[in-house]
Protein backbone atom coordinates (compact mmCIF):
# COMPACT_ATOMS: atom_id res chain seq x y z
CA UNK A 1 0.00 0.00 0.00
CA UNK A 2 1.22 3.44 -0.83
CA UNK A 3 0.77 6.46 1.41
CA UNK A 4 -1.53 9.29 0.45
CA UNK A 5 -0.60 11.75 -2.23
CA UNK A 6 0.73 15.02 -0.89
CA UNK A 7 0.50 18.38 -2.61
CA UNK A 8 3.88 20.07 -2.48
CA UNK A 9 3.77 23.84 -2.58
CA UNK A 10 6.43 26.17 -3.86
CA UNK A 11 7.06 29.06 -1.50
CA UNK A 12 7.50 32.36 -3.26
CA UNK A 13 7.03 35.89 -2.06
CA UNK A 14 4.20 37.70 -3.77
CA UNK A 15 2.35 34.51 -4.73
CA UNK A 16 -1.00 33.63 -3.26
CA UNK A 17 -1.44 30.27 -1.58
CA UNK A 18 -4.01 29.31 -4.25
CA UNK A 19 -1.36 29.57 -7.00
CA UNK A 20 -0.15 26.12 -5.95
CA UNK A 21 -3.34 24.34 -4.98
CA UNK A 22 -4.43 21.37 -7.05
CA UNK A 23 -8.18 20.97 -7.30
CA UNK A 24 -10.26 18.26 -8.89
CA UNK A 25 -13.67 19.00 -10.42
CA UNK A 26 -16.70 16.91 -9.44
CA UNK A 27 -16.68 13.85 -11.69
CA UNK A 28 -20.40 13.32 -11.06
CA UNK A 29 -21.25 16.85 -12.20
CA UNK A 30 -19.05 16.51 -15.28
CA UNK A 31 -20.64 13.18 -16.23
CA UNK A 32 -24.15 14.57 -15.70
CA UNK A 33 -23.30 17.60 -17.85
CA UNK A 34 -22.13 15.23 -20.59
CA UNK A 35 -25.37 13.21 -20.36
CA UNK A 36 -23.73 9.98 -19.20
CA UNK A 37 -26.12 7.40 -17.72
CA UNK A 38 -25.10 6.55 -14.16
CA UNK A 39 -25.72 3.02 -12.90
CA UNK A 40 -25.33 2.33 -9.19
CA UNK A 41 -22.05 0.49 -9.79
CA UNK A 42 -20.64 3.22 -12.02
CA UNK A 43 -21.66 5.83 -9.44
CA UNK A 44 -19.84 3.88 -6.71
CA UNK A 45 -16.64 3.63 -8.76
CA UNK A 46 -16.73 7.33 -9.64
CA UNK A 47 -17.22 8.25 -5.97
CA UNK A 48 -14.26 6.09 -4.94
CA UNK A 49 -12.01 7.71 -7.54
CA UNK A 50 -13.25 11.19 -6.64
CA UNK A 51 -12.65 10.71 -2.92
CA UNK A 52 -9.38 8.76 -3.14
CA UNK A 53 -6.58 10.19 -1.05
CA UNK A 54 -4.00 8.38 -3.15
CA UNK A 55 -3.53 7.19 -6.71
CA UNK A 56 -5.44 3.96 -7.35
CA UNK A 57 -4.76 1.10 -9.71
CA UNK A 58 -7.63 -0.95 -11.16
CA UNK A 59 -7.14 -3.80 -8.68
CA UNK A 60 -7.32 -1.47 -5.67
CA UNK A 61 -10.36 0.29 -7.14
CA UNK A 62 -12.08 -3.10 -7.54
CA UNK A 63 -11.13 -4.11 -3.99
CA UNK A 64 -12.53 -0.89 -2.50
CA UNK A 65 -15.72 -1.13 -4.58
CA UNK A 66 -16.35 -4.77 -3.63
CA UNK A 67 -16.28 -3.81 0.05
CA UNK A 68 -19.44 -1.79 -0.61
CA UNK A 69 -20.89 -3.74 -3.55
CA UNK A 70 -19.67 -7.38 -3.65
CA UNK A 71 -21.29 -8.01 -7.06
CA UNK A 72 -19.17 -5.45 -8.92
CA UNK A 73 -16.72 -7.11 -11.31
CA UNK A 74 -13.41 -6.33 -12.98
CA UNK A 75 -15.04 -5.66 -16.37
CA UNK A 76 -17.21 -2.92 -14.86
CA UNK A 77 -14.12 -1.31 -13.34
CA UNK A 78 -12.26 -1.31 -16.67
CA UNK A 79 -15.30 -0.07 -18.61
CA UNK A 80 -15.78 2.77 -16.14
CA UNK A 81 -12.08 3.71 -16.26
CA UNK A 82 -12.22 3.71 -20.07
CA UNK A 83 -15.33 5.90 -20.04
CA UNK A 84 -13.73 8.41 -17.67
CA UNK A 85 -10.51 8.48 -19.71
CA UNK A 86 -12.38 8.90 -23.00
CA UNK A 87 -14.34 11.81 -21.50
CA UNK A 88 -11.11 13.46 -20.30
CA UNK A 89 -12.08 13.23 -16.64
CA UNK A 90 -9.26 11.06 -15.29
CA UNK A 91 -5.58 10.69 -16.03
CA UNK A 92 -3.81 7.37 -16.36
CA UNK A 93 -0.33 7.37 -14.85
CA UNK A 94 2.43 4.82 -15.34
CA UNK A 95 4.47 5.66 -12.23
CA UNK A 96 6.97 3.08 -13.44
CA UNK A 97 9.40 3.88 -10.65
CA UNK A 98 7.06 1.98 -8.34
CA UNK A 99 5.85 -1.25 -9.90
CA UNK A 100 6.88 -1.59 -13.52
CA UNK A 101 3.96 -1.51 -15.94
CA UNK A 102 1.27 -0.90 -13.32
CA UNK A 103 -1.14 1.93 -14.15
CA UNK A 104 -2.68 4.33 -11.64
CA UNK A 105 -5.64 6.65 -12.04
CA UNK A 106 -6.50 10.05 -10.64
CA UNK A 107 -9.26 12.55 -11.29
CA UNK A 108 -8.10 15.20 -13.76
CA UNK A 109 -6.89 18.33 -12.00
CA UNK A 110 -7.09 22.05 -12.65
CA UNK A 111 -3.32 22.22 -13.26
CA UNK A 112 -0.54 20.12 -14.68
CA UNK A 113 1.69 18.77 -11.96
CA UNK A 114 4.68 16.50 -11.49
CA UNK A 115 4.55 13.20 -9.64
CA UNK A 116 7.41 12.36 -7.30
CA UNK A 117 7.49 8.68 -6.35
CA UNK A 118 9.51 7.36 -3.39
CA UNK A 119 11.41 4.16 -4.23
CA UNK A 120 11.29 2.94 -0.64
CA UNK A 121 7.77 3.56 0.72
CA UNK A 122 5.89 4.23 -2.53
CA UNK A 123 4.62 7.67 -1.48
CA UNK A 124 3.47 9.73 -4.44
CA UNK A 125 3.71 13.48 -4.06
CA UNK A 126 2.18 15.94 -6.48
CA UNK A 127 4.29 19.01 -7.15
CA UNK A 128 3.03 22.27 -8.60
CA UNK A 129 5.32 25.14 -9.49
CA UNK A 130 5.24 28.38 -11.43
CA UNK A 131 8.62 27.30 -12.83
CA UNK A 132 6.96 24.23 -14.36
CA UNK A 133 4.33 26.46 -15.98
CA UNK A 134 7.10 28.75 -17.28
CA UNK A 135 8.99 25.76 -18.70
CA UNK A 136 5.86 24.56 -20.55
CA UNK A 137 5.31 28.03 -22.05
CA UNK A 138 8.96 28.23 -23.12
CA UNK A 139 8.86 24.76 -24.68
CA UNK A 140 5.71 25.63 -26.65
CA UNK A 141 7.13 28.97 -27.77
CA UNK A 142 10.54 27.68 -28.89
CA UNK A 143 9.13 24.66 -30.71
CA UNK A 144 5.89 26.21 -31.97
CA UNK A 145 4.18 23.18 -30.43
CA UNK A 146 0.72 23.17 -28.86
CA UNK A 147 1.09 21.23 -25.62
CA UNK A 148 -2.09 19.33 -24.72
CA UNK A 149 -0.84 16.99 -22.01
CA UNK A 150 2.20 16.83 -19.76
CA UNK A 151 3.43 13.84 -17.77
CA UNK A 152 6.47 14.12 -15.56
CA UNK A 153 7.54 11.54 -13.02
CA UNK A 154 10.50 11.81 -10.71
CA UNK A 155 11.81 8.89 -8.66
CA UNK A 156 13.83 9.21 -5.48
CA UNK A 157 13.47 9.12 -1.71
CA UNK A 158 11.00 11.12 0.38
CA UNK A 159 12.04 13.07 3.46
CA UNK A 160 10.77 10.37 5.84
CA UNK A 161 12.65 7.55 4.09
CA UNK A 162 15.85 9.59 3.91
CA UNK A 163 15.67 10.19 7.68
CA UNK A 164 14.98 6.52 8.39
CA UNK A 165 17.84 5.47 6.11
CA UNK A 166 20.48 7.40 8.07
Amino acid sequence: MFPSAVVAKESQLGRSENDHVITRPSLMKELAAQGVRMTAQRRLLVEIIQNARRHLDAAKLLELAQKQEPEIDRATVYRTLALLKDRGLIDELDLMHLEGEKHYYEARTNRDHCHMACFRCGAIMEFVSTLFEKLKREMAKQSDFQIRVVRLEVGGYCQKCRKEGK
